[in-house]
């Protein structure tokens, strides 16, 4: 084989194997993501425990980085805190290290198998879960056929010429090893690809033991890279930036001693290939044991490095869009909620601002409403950017997250056509009358002030069913459009009361200052009738996050919604 073809091939193993990691991942967190994510947030009240729970979410996730997203995502919300998510951390790089070690046994005919069995679960199954279970079985026969090949294209390399001086300079330069494989592992995504890869470099003895060593300290240091340069906040960086300093802590000490680790693990690892596993487990549980009982005191140093930055002084700023939450459509669907629930938050108190124009008490709250206005317009128009950006990364393809997806999107939809009523329509034509005099009734009032108060009332009840997707609370929502009818009908029959009185008094008084009082009637009436329409117009968008549960099949198939179980809970609580 030439040197050619046989770099082709080198280069279609590896993308293998990258792929099957990416679909053993993808599957798990589209078929088991809520799960993990309501595990992961149950079980962090002492280090030890939310050590074995990044051990064992990784485990499944068949990659830290994916956890580690998890974690970030988590940490930059406030969800949990900084120094159980550095525990985590510490798990889900021991699990990483014993994943590699289950998958460096040779395992080569099992791989054949899996993938048929895989597909077949895929092609036939009825429902998601098995089918993203099928994905998982695909993509780990993907890569123990990867491996294989490695080995087979591996084995001619020894005795290659050109690879002499780049294999000498690898053994007798420990730092230059790890700085390449650093920006290896970096540039894939996958320290467990990579330290794979370097277990068949080292069982072709293509690199020598201090050598292989070094690369494995390379691969650690670049698998802490991807989730710190994606972090776009402060706060977002605490824990990725935590986890680089654990390993490079590692890597420094571990350097100058790695001609005797190697010799020792040698005599002790005869197989071939294990000296290169069995020392990147030692490596990150030796990590884990030295850092896990100082883990409060090292994130209280985080904190100190990165403070959190000032409240942002633009309310259309969005908060909650971190940019490395992109890689899984779950966490990413979830910082778009909570950047829609702040949307419903800016329109409550448009709404309460909206009451004390129309009704007279504060004409300066218009000022307020108006910039609210823009705000809402700014962050919807964040929102729907990100959720295309998770398009980009993820295929949404999956029934549960494609519904999730469409219906932050609606909510977000109805949201911007609520604020453009409240500024633009029902606050802008009240400043307009008031100026010119015009004022509500008391009884005018009293029906504006009743709608209001049940407007408010939808608004966190479309807000219960845009968080749970319960049917009930849906029913209750449609309902309600009932009661804006008649409150329409009631406006109505004042407003007819009103100008009959005024054209009957006008008509017996027969003088020009009873028939402007009669078109002063009039113009106050059309104030009534425009606001109750507005109010109605916002409760119809408001009653439209009904819809999308109404019109899904029963929840417990493939079709029914996701639920963001941690901004849920702490969202109905406080209503």
């Amino acid at each position: 084989m030439n040197g050619t073809l046989m770099l082709v091939e080198l280069a279609g193993h590896v993308g293998l194997l990258l792929w099957g990691t990416h679909m053993v991942g993808s599957g798990v967190q589209r078929g088991f993501a809520p799960v993990l994510r309501r595990w992961l947030g149950k079980n962090l009240d002492s280090p030890l425990r939310a050590f074995a729970t990044g051990l064992g979410i990784t485990t499944l996730l068949q990659s830290s980085t994916a956890t580690g997203l998890l974690a970030t995502s988590f940490t930059a919300t406030g969800v949990i805190a900084l120094a159980p998510a550095l525990a985590v951390m510490l798990g889900a790089n021991v699990g990483t290290a014993l994943l590699t070690q289950l998958l460096s046994l040779n395992m080569a005919l099992v791989g054949p198998p899996l993938v048929l069995l895989g597909v077949l679960a895929f092609r036939w199954a009825a429902d998601g879960r098995t089918r993203n279970v099928g994905r998982i079985v695909i993509g780990l026969g993907l890569m123990l056929m990867a491996l294989a090949g490695l080995m087979h294209t591996f084995a001619p390399l020894e005795s290659a010429p050109l690879l002499k001086p780049i294999i000498g300079a690898l053994s007798g330069d420990p730092v230059l090893a790890v700085l390449i494989a650093a920006v290896l592992t970096w540039a894939c995504h996958s320290s467990i690809a990579m330290v794979l890869l370097i277990g068949s470099f080292e069982a072709s003895h293509l690199v020598g033991p201090t050598g292989a060593l070094a690369l494995v300290l390379g691969a650690n240091l670049g698998g802490a890279l991807p989730a710190l340069f994606n972090a776009s906040t402060s706060v977002a960086r605490r824990l990725p930036l935590g986890n680089l300093l654990v390993r490079a802590t590692g890597v420094i000490l571990a350097l100058p001693f790695l001609p005797t680790i190697a010799g020792a693990l040698g005599a002790a690892s005869p197989g071939a290939g294990r000296l290169v596993v069995n020392f990147h487990l030692l490596f990150n549980v030796a990590l884990a044991l030295a850092f896990l009982g100082p883990v409060r005191a090292f994130a209280r140093l985080l904190t100190r490095w990165l403070p959190d930055p000032p409240l942002a002084v633009d309310p259309g700023r969005p908060l909650h869009l971190d940019a490395a939450a992109l890689d899984s459509a779950t966490v990413a669907l979830a910082n778009a909620s909570r950047e829609t629930l702040r949307m419903a938050d800016m329109i409550d108190l448009m709404l309460r601002d909206a009451m004390k124009v129309v009704s007279g008490q504060s004409i300066g709250r218009g000022v307020a409403v108006a910039a609210a206005g823009s705000s809402v317009d700014q962050l919807g128009e964040a929102i729907r950017r990100y959720l295309a950006d998770i398009g980009d990364e993820q295929s949404l393809d999956h029934r549960r997250e494609g519904a999730r997806g469409q219906d932050i999107l609606s909510a977000v939809i109805n949201l911007e056509h609520v604020a453009d009523i409240i500024a633009n329509s029902l606050v802008e034509f009240a400043l307009r009358n008031l100026k010119r005099g015009r004022h509500l009734s008391s009884a005018e009032i009293e029906i504006v002030a009743l709608m209001h108060g049940e407007l408010l009332d939808s608004l966190r009840l479309a807000l219960a069913v845009f968080l749970q997707a319960g049917p009930d609370d849906a029913k209750r929502l449609v309902a309600s459009k009932t009661e804006f009818r008649e409150f329409e009908a009631t406006a109505m029959a004042l407003s007819v009361r009103m100008l009959r009185s005024v054209a009957t008094t006008a008509r017996f008084a027969g003088t020009d200052a009873a028939a402007r009082a009669a078109d002063a009637v009039a113009e106050e009436s059309g104030l009534l009738l425009r606001s109750v329409r507005d109010l109605r117009r916002i409760h119809s968008h408001l009653a439209s996050f009904a819809y999308p549960i109404l019109h899904r099949p029963a929840s417990g198939g493939p079709d029914a919604p996701v639920v963001d179980d941690a901004v849920g809970t702490e969202r109905i609580h406080s209503m």
